[in-house]
């Protein structure tokens, strides 16, 4: 397996933040450090303020930062959508804001992008072979005309579908 940096050499350093054995494990092989998180659970009770904070240092001295949340996945697993809500809320206001929040006044840029590994439908309890929805930020970038984050509304932005590499591509083209 080629590691990140050699499929994309802008990339020098990177970490993975994640609860999850395979994620970690995914990581690693892509030459990612492992950063470890008191409290990730994999689940909605994970530290989201812990890996939040975790994001935001290792972005000081790295160029890429990988952070997962299993919540959301689990909480479709168990057909639980009041959970799934709570979770996507907890994403919003306790992991993605504060380091937007943080890295929006720094001089050097920093691209986020938010998006699922897969779907997982409440209603169905299992993951889903469905494209994803997705946003990228950059200081700079115009903003689409998509103004709801869903499977339907994304496939109407400025990326429409992308398949297999063509956003990680995209991405580190930013």
């Amino acid at each position: 397996m080629q590691t990140l940096q050699q499929l994309h050499p802008q990339v020098k350093t990177g970490s993975v933040i994640s609860a999850v054995d395979l994620i970690r494990g995914i990581g690693h092989y892509a030459g990612l450090n492992i950063i470890e998180v008191e409290g990730a659970t994999g689940l909605a009770n994970t530290n989201y303020e812990g890996k939040a904070q975790a994001a935001i240092d290792a972005l000081r001295k790295q160029d890429f930062v990988f952070v997962h949340v299993e919540a959301t996945d689990e909480a479709g697993h168990d057909g639980d959508l009041e959970l799934k809500l709570r979770a996507i809320n907890y994403l919003d206001h306790r992991l993605i804001e504060p380091i937007y929040n943080e890295v929006r006044t720094w001089d050097e840029p920093v691209c986020i992008a938010i998006l699922p590994d897969h779907p997982t439908p409440v209603e169905m309890r299992i993951h889903i072979n469905e494209p994803v929805p997705f946003i990228i930020y950059a200081p700079g970038m115009e903003p689409d005309s998509v103004l709801t984050y869903d499977e339907e509304s994304c496939k109407e932005g400025y990326y429409g579908l992308l398949c297999k590499d063509e956003f990680i591509n995209e991405l580190m083209a930013i």
